[in-house]
């Protein structure tokens, strides 16, 4: 599984080029398909790309890839929404063995890879008082957390505790970090400032039809999508995709919050400021930094799609 924690933003690129019929676009992804992309694979299986006069093609990434390299070094790159209103990160451990809440874990052994522990965890020292010496390196291989019943292990809500169940036959707890206060955005849709200015429209559509997209996906029949994931990741199993999609509804990572007035994809000031301020009192960010160069509220918050969410 993917260990993209971002700071502020996960890394999603989009890339302009000439076309005639069609506007031609480049979506890199920041893993191997997967159903946590779920809703860009949906708006170019069913044509919404199409009909918003774009010609996608998604760009998967990988261990080794850094699309934001593709964007171009040294040019300013925006947030312009936010596809998750919960980071799906989370903290699994052992029932029974007293480690059924957060306030627990602080005293296990945490396995947890480097790029959560210079980000998520360092947030979680300050707000929980979990310690450098109980951390041990997490290699994507659930097998040391699973043999010790006293230690925790990091992943997303959409895939560990679905490898966990599986390899060690039992439902481990879950800590969604995003619901006990780390209130960082994810999955963003990330271009370069130069783009906005020169075709706004265009970023416009894709966001748009994005956001479309993944109502289509969490709420309607997604297996054309998960057909087209299959086909850029065939190692991804239907089990493992539908286990991710009914995760990210059961936690409403992609629709909640603001997302249920404003429309997926939804971004406020108020709740970046809120993780700016977080990440500088856990020693991640200078606070002299101008983090509102990082985002705009352009292009959402306009309620697209919302009329697809079913009626409760």
């Amino acid at each position: 599984m993917k260990t993209c924690f971002a700071l502020l933003f996960a890394a999603l690129a989009l890339i302009s080029t000439p076309a005639l019929a069609l506007d031609k676009v480049t979506f890199a992804t920041n893993w191997l398909a997967e159903a946590e992309h779920g809703g860009f694979y949906q708006a170019l299986a069913d044509g919404t790309y199409e009909k918003y006069g774009l010609d996608v093609t998604i760009l998967q990434g990988g261990p080794n890839a850094n699309n934001r390299l593709l964007l171009a070094q040294n040019i300013p790159i925006l947030a312009v929404a936010a596809l998750f209103q919960k980071d799906p990160f989370i903290l699994m451990s052992h029932p029974g063995v007293g480690l059924d809440r957060i306030e627990d874990l602080p005293k296990a052994t945490a396995f947890i890879g480097k790029d959560g522990f210079v980000s998520v965890y360092q947030w979680l020292k300050k707000a929980y008082g979990f310690r450098d010496e109980n951390v041990k390196p997490y290699t994507f291989n659930s097998a040391p957390f699973i043999a010790d019943k006293h230690s925790i292990e990091q992943g997303y809500a959409t895939s560990e505790p679905f490898e966990v169940e599986r390899q060690g036959k039992f439902k481990p707890n879950v800590f969604l970090i995003a619901d006990d206060g780390y209130d960082s955005y994810s999955t963003t849709i990330e271009t370069t400032r130069g783009l906005i200015d020169k075709n706004p429209d265009l970023v416009q559509r894709f966001v748009d039809a994005s956001i479309i997209g993944w109502y289509n996906y969490i709420y309607g029949d997604n297996s054309a999508a998960n057909a087209l994931i299959k086909r850029d990741n065939p190692d991804i199993s239907d089990d493992q995709l539908a286990f991710s999609a009914a995760k990210m509804k059961e936690y409403g990572i992609v629709d909640s919050g603001d997302s249920l007035t404003l429309g997926i994809g939804a971004m406020r000031d108020a709740r970046v400021k809120s993780f700016f301020v977080k990440m500088v009192e856990a020693g991640l960010f200078k606070p002299e930094l101008d983090y509102k160069r990082a985002y705009t509220l352009q292009f959402v918050g306009k309620g697209v799609g919302i009329e697809l969410r079913p009626r409760q």
